[in-house]
């Protein structure tokens, strides 16, 4: 069978008078993939048309009895469902004029809860099944080393931004996720007691609320995201931690099979790895993590949430130690086809919750919706003004453009960056590598 029609068997249909999901299996008629593709997108549209119940059940779920709607992410797991994580907010947020670079502080959740509202609405759209409150670096400490906020509180900051992800979750069939990231007050005092304080008062703004699960992430050093979660355990509710580390580990060189042993031990029921690297790195740090885990006895959900940009350097800081953070990272950004590598090399890693970090936009993590949906079921309902692998571009008018609507050329193009003088690769600033190379000599 021709690759791109294989490729298109691939897409599921929902019948709404059966209430059932079918798989095409097979395509006999010699048609393109881009008439294949629009002939069946019109089918849809009649199908739902005939049938507004199922109309509205598809595009618009908050009629859906709520403990359907509300399934628990264990549940989901457990299942062995994939869930599509949501992209990145405070990237988007700083381009888009709300966010202030340097310190990257949420208190946009107040300012401009249409902004985050819009973000959260795009993500929801385009497939994600966890809307997480824009609360990152929503710590007292940390809302006041920026200096960003002078008359607004954290706890004002995180029951808006409750309040928005739950409004936009209830849109569709999707969770809210409470989340909490690293403090300076672990590197400047380093006193658990001090860091555990934060982390719980924290989790008392977001338990005034209705959230389904609590994630912690971007934490680079495993023992402030191991008091983290040993906090949040204590809501009751399931907890996800990510690190954002590299295959070398943690910034004190805990390597991330031991970095997942301790977290599961603390009580975290996913675990994995958000930002800092590329998709890509961060499959296999994700591997290692699995590894470590698998040898020590243990089980946890895994998760992933990689930076959107490539960083082929690898280095133990991530990419806030390149040269073009934070302001010229664009010559770098993803593409949508490299997602669907991504999703499908995370999905064959074992990893059930794939989503994105920093970089990521609504396309792509409606590129993991489109490369997971058989798995799912469904295609999200961003994918009706998207045609798979390009099949819409064979209806333009240009030949060379009609050339370029089929799966082949997009997985094989080598993009160029259109900057003759750029290098393909950067010198990061950062010195962690060296260090962590003395300390295991030491």
């Amino acid at each position: 069978m021709n690759h791109r029609i294989f490729d298109l068997c691939r897409l599921l249909i929902w019948l709404p008078q059966s209430r059932e999901i079918i798989v095409l299996i097979s395509v006999t008629h010699d048609i393109s993939a881009g008439l294949f593709l629009n002939l069946l997108y019109l089918s849809m549209i009649i199908i739902d048309c005939k049938n507004s119940q199922c109309s509205e059940r598809c595009t618009d779920t908050s009629t859906m009895d709520s403990k359907e709607k509300r399934r628990g992410i264990l549940e989901r797991l457990n299942a062995g469902e994939v869930v599509v994580g949501d992209g990145g907010y405070v990237m988007q947020l700083e381009r888009r004029g709300y966010v202030k670079a340097g310190h990257w502080t949420p208190e946009a959740a107040v300012e401009h809860p249409e902004a985050v509202r819009q973000l959260h609405r795009e993500f929801l759209r385009a497939g994600a099944n966890v809307i997480q409150t824009f609360t990152f670096y929503c710590s007292e400490d940390k809302l006041e080393i920026s200096g960003n906020v002078t008359n607004i509180t954290g706890a004002q900051i995180n029951e808006a931004a409750c309040d928005l992800a739950r409004e936009v979750a209830n849109e569709g069939d999707a969770l809210v996720a409470g989340c909490v990231s690293k403090t300076p007050c672990y590197v400047k005092s380093h006193s658990e007691t001090e860091v555990k304080a934060i982390f719980k008062k924290q989790m008392d703004d977001f338990l005034k609320k209705d959230i389904d699960f609590f994630i912690v992430e971007f934490v680079d050093h495993v023992e402030e995201a191991v008091w983290a979660v040993e906090v949040l355990k204590t809501s009751g509710k399931p907890v996800g931690a990510t690190l954002c580390i590299s295959p070398h580990g943690d910034m004190h060189g805990v390597p991330p099979g031991q970095c997942a042993v301790r977290l599961v031990k603390a009580g975290a029921d996913i675990v994995g790895v958000n930002c800092h690297l590329d998709p890509l790195t961060c499959v296999q740090t994700v591997k290692l993590m699995k590894a470590g885990l698998e040898k020590a006895g243990l089980k946890a959900h895994l998760m992933i949430q990689p930076l959107g940009f490539h960083t082929p350097e690898r280095n133990i800081g991530g990419y806030t130690s390149l040269p073009e953070y934070p302001f010229a990272l664009e010559t770098r950004a993803i593409t949508r086809w490299d997602i669907h590598k991504y999703a499908r090399e995370a999905y064959n890693a074992g990893i059930r919750y794939i989503g994105g970090c920093c970089g990521f936009e609504p396309y792509h993590i409606r590129a993991i919706a489109e490369e997971v949906a058989a798995e799912r079921g469904f295609l999200p309902p961003a994918s009706e003004k998207h045609g798979l692998w390009g099949a819409a571009l064979e209806m333009h008018t240009k030949p060379w453009v009609r050339a370029r609507a089929r799966r082949e050329y997009w997985e094989n193009l080598l993009p160029a960056s259109g900057r003759p003088k750029c290098p393909s690769m950067a010198t990061p600033a950062d010195d962690y590598e060296k260090q962590l190379e003395t300390k295991i000599q030491m």
